[in-house]
């Protein structure tokens, strides 16, 4: 092991040939996306597919890590910019992106691990769809800010969708509410409010389920599916779910439905 990477030694003797040879999809690169980069690029992360189709602009500077003015001014493509801050952590980092991810299908499913930072629950319900087909485990990330009567709500989660076990749907991250609702408010003006910190928080977990996932060095505890994140009294805990989901099968992805949708379509989302 180089030096460069002797205080992570706990995480095995071949920690780093393991991190080095694993490719990692980031799908969002605004918020939460841009520190998953940024952590597996320091981590030592060697292969990236990073996806996003937008271009930086100034509301994304508050939490874009590795974004700059002069980035919103040109309009930088997201993925240009993160592929340049991973490779100024770790220049020998192969990274490949892509604009939408629908449209390059055949290369992320050459990942090991899918992290979606996405911000819409269309866009999660088709990743967890493709990562199921492909038998990918995917971490989903989210946060929200709310409005209530004496101030704001900051909430978030990270889950763990692993072949075999629960998925979003079975922690009321995905209903048939929220995707109606969705559809209904596509196209309205404005988004959503969105800050640093609670990015960073919701991220760095995820980065850890991942390391955890290629580098079993904590098998004592097992990873859970559902970490919630409470952003007012800066405190995670696993998911209230998880009680009610100990010793029960995914109803959602079962037998051959395991595998997802079989006659799921790339090029029909992407359409």
């Amino acid at each position: 092991m180089n030096t460069r990477h002797s205080r992570q030694s706990f995480l095995g003797d071949n920690s780093e040939e393991v991190l080095t040879r694993s490719k990692i999809g980031i799908v969002g690169l605004c918020g939460g996306g841009s520190h998953v980069g940024q952590q597996l690029a320091h981590i030592g992360i060697g292969q990236f597919v990073a996806a996003d189709f937008d271009h930086v602009d100034e509301p994304n500077l508050n939490r874009m890590v590795g974004s700059c003015p002069a980035d919103a001014e040109l309009k930088r493509p997201k993925n240009d910019v993160i592929r340049d801050l991973i490779l100024r952590i770790n220049p020998n980092a192969d990274v490949e992106i892509v604009g939408r991810w629908q449209e390059s299908g055949d290369l992320l499913r050459t990942c090991d691990i899918v992290i979606g930072c996405v911000d819409s629950f269309t866009a999660r319900d088709e990743l967890e769809k493709f990562c199921r087909r492909f038998l990918i485990p995917y971490i989903d990330i989210g946060m929200d800010v709310h409005q209530v009567s004496n101030g704001y709500v900051i909430s978030g989660q990270v889950a763990l969708s692993m072949p075999g076990g629960h998925c979003l749907w079975c922690h009321g991250i995905l209903t048939e509410e929220r995707l109606a609702q969705e559809q209904r408010i596509y196209g309205a003006a404005g988004g959503k409010p969105q800050v640093i910190w609670p990015n960073g928080v919701l991220a760095s977990i995820a980065v850890g389920h991942a390391v955890s996932l290629l580098l079993p060095w904590n098998t004592d505890l097992p990873l859970p599916s559902l970490i919630e994140y409470d952003g007012n009294r800066h405190i995670t805990r696993p998911g209230a779910r998880l009680q009610f989901l100990k010793g029960m099968p995914c109803p959602h992805y079962k037998g051959e439905g395991s595998v997802g949708d079989p006659f799921f379509s790339i090029s029909k989302l992407s359409s």
